[in-house]
């Protein structure tokens, strides 16, 4: 999926473009990028966040719903390492990275609230492909995402289809 800034969108798009509100900082080597939506929803237990980025990404984008948790970290350089390996676009958190001298030299869009050492305790828990209700909007598997300096924008994959 082709990138656009998120300003364009929403002067496409109006108020019909969904947005996540501000908060969210860059962690990674990309800054701007974009890719079909892929979601987690998991609090504390990056189980399927690992899973999922060990798996051909093919330009997507996982979002994470970690419920706002700043107790631990749900990906680290290893995990995000491997996303780079399966050629996933970015990572959207809400909630925690680790690792973060690391988590900047990889070719990886990475967005999340804070960083904190402590990892995650894995649990085998958490749900893949559900919407999740993030702060400013609820975010659909199949939904495109755009992300850059300015925020991120979320489109359904009909408004993405528009853009070529």
């Amino acid at each position: 999926m082709p990138f656009v800034a998120t300003c364009d969108l929403f002067d496409t798009f109006k108020d019909s473009a969904r947005f996540l509100q501000p908060g969210l900082r860059d962690f990674g080597a990309v800054t701007r990028f974009s890719g079909t939506v892929v979601t987690v929803k998991c609090v504390d237990d990056n189980s399927r966040v690992k899973e999922l980025l060990a798996t051909p990404g093919a330009g997507k984008v996982l979002v994470v719903d970690g419920a706002g948790s700043l107790r631990c970290a749900l990906m680290g350089d290893m995990i995000a390492a491997s996303a780079v390996k399966n050629g996933w676009a970015g990572v959207v958190i809400w909630g925690c990275v680790r690792d973060v001298a690391e988590l900047q030299k990889l070719d990886l869009g990475i967005k999340a609230l804070a960083s904190m050492p402590r990892a995650s305790t894995r649990r085998d828990q958490g749900l893949v492909d559900v919407p999740v209700e993030l702060p400013g909007a609820l975010v659909n598997p199949g939904d495109a995402l755009f992300a850059d300096e300015d925020g991120v924008v979320l489109l359904t994959a009909e408004q993405a289809a528009s853009l070529k």
